[in-house]
């Protein structure tokens, strides 16, 4: 029988300022509804990452990783210009503690108050955790759960997903002749571009571009995903 897949979703703003940030809740919102209506469980870890769970979810959504570009007119643009922002989505694989040996003499931890609305005991009580990987420099931080220690753990979690995508792709950096990292999910390549004045999708990936942008953004993510996830 098929077991569930875990993995965390990350979506950052780049280039763009307030614009690229607005564009990161946009697509973090549309990966929200698509796993919604896929019936895939979804759990907030920070303000721009999710958990998610269910059968076949990481074989479905493991190839989003890389800058996603949108053009369109900002809220904010006075006088109606389109504008090009960025936002970075990075997907990882939970992974095992056997897979990643973290030193806990490496990582500082600090406890503090959780910013979401998640009731009076999260208010009260410094229940959000950030933990730095003093080597790598990686910082991770959960602040969704009602108990410390649940988000310590979750933390933990993540900061092993983030530890394995860097040694994955230092490895890759040493392999000679390497020149693809089409399907290897590295956060630099620009995968995808959402144009609003011209109603298309294009993944620069496969050279295919799709219309009816409003339903995509808003999670009508099948007919992409089904051509895009089995990339190498």
């Amino acid at each position: 029988m098929e077991s569930p897949q875990t993995f965390y979703l990350e979506v950052r703003g780049a280039t763009g300022g307030d614009e690229a940030k607005i564009w990161a809740s946009d697509l973090l919102r549309m990966y929200v509804r698509y796993v919604a209506k896929k019936g895939w469980k979804i759990a907030g870890v920070d303000d721009n990452v999710v958990k998610i769970t269910g059968l076949g979810v990481f074989d479905a959504l493991k190839n989003e990783s890389g800058v996603h570009r949108v053009q369109r007119i900002p809220t904010t643009e006075r006088h109606g210009r389109v504008h090009t922002s960025t936002a970075t989505v990075v997907v990882l694989p939970e992974i095992k503690e056997s897979e990643v040996s973290v030193n806990p003499s490496d990582i500082d931890i600090q406890f503090f108050h959780s910013s979401s609305q998640g009731g009076q005991n999260v208010q009260k009580v410094s229940t959000a955790v950030r933990l730095t990987h003093r080597p790598s420099g990686i910082v991770v931080t959960s602040q969704r759960e009602r108990f410390q220690e649940q988000n310590r753990l979750i933390a933990m979690n993540l900061l092993r997903a983030k530890l394995f995508e860097k040694q994955e792709e230092e490895k890759m950096r040493t392999v000679a002749g390497y020149r693809s990292v089409i399907g290897r999910g590295m956060r630099a390549e620009k995968i995808r571009t959402y144009n609003f004045s011209q109603n298309r999708v294009t993944d620069h990936r496969i050279g295919k571009s799709w219309g009816n942008l409003e339903a995509i953004v808003d999670g009508d993510l099948d007919k992409i995903v089904e051509l895009t996830r089995n990339l190498s």
